[in-house]
């Protein structure tokens, strides 16, 4: 199973006996594309699974889940930051996802969107997975971050988390798709199932996903 740095708990809990890859959405194509063994694709962004639809290497993906993306700092919070718009005083450091990574992409959709795409300016990190940009947060080796409301929740112990606005957020939706070479393609079947089912979806919600629309 690939999936998601941002379904690493939810999965875990939903079926402890599946074997896991967890990473960044854009990683586990590549590694998709590089022959890697894997039964089901599970991603932050329709981009990828789309892209591997195109190229034959995974069927038709479904949208099972929705995300948002929040603003988190360190518990202490030293620098006193309770917005977005904070983030324009002082030159605070942030850590944000990388290009191409979906956490990172949707950073900076929002930024645009708010006409602050100059705070990237202060960026000290760019990480591969949002648990990379969690982690940073929370050993205070950056005053801010951009990840998504689930991986606030996650770690809500060593984090403080600042909503953002509704009408800037992104459009934040996780498709599954069984892989086309996959050799346990019933078993592939099945967890995608488990998702759509009442048991997956009460899980997501409990881990704060939102139901595609």
């Amino acid at each position: 199973m690939y999936a998601a740095s941002s379904l690493t708990e939810v999965f875990q809990e939903l079926d402890t006996d599946a074997r896991y890859n967890f990473a960044g959405s854009n990683e586990l194509a590549t590694q998709i594309r590089e022959g890697g063994e894997v039964d089901v694709y599970a991603a932050a962004s329709p981009r990828y699974p789309r892209e591997l639809q195109t190229e034959g290497l995974v069927e038709t993906p479904r949208a099972f889940a929705t995300n948002r993306l929040v603003l988190i700092v360190p518990k202490l919070n030293p620098r006193g930051i309770t917005s977005i718009q904070d983030l324009r005083a002082g030159k605070p450091k942030l850590v944000v996802g990388a290009d191409g990574v979906p956490v990172g992409d949707y950073t900076r959709e929002v930024l645009k969107r708010m006409r602050l795409s100059s705070l990237l300016e202060n960026v000290v990190s760019q990480e591969e997975n949002t648990k990379g940009v969690v982690g940073k947060v929370a050993l205070g080796e950056a005053d801010a971050g951009f990840v998504y409301a689930t991986d606030a929740i996650a770690a809500e112990k060593d984090l403080l988390t600042i909503p953002i606005p509704p009408k800037v957020q992104a459009d934040v939706r996780y498709p599954v798709a069984v892989v086309i070479e996959s050799d346990q393609k019933e078993a592939a079947e099945r967890f995608v199932e488990l998702l759509f089912g009442p048991e997956g979806r009460r899980a997501l919600e409990r881990a704060g996903f939102g139901y595609p629309r």
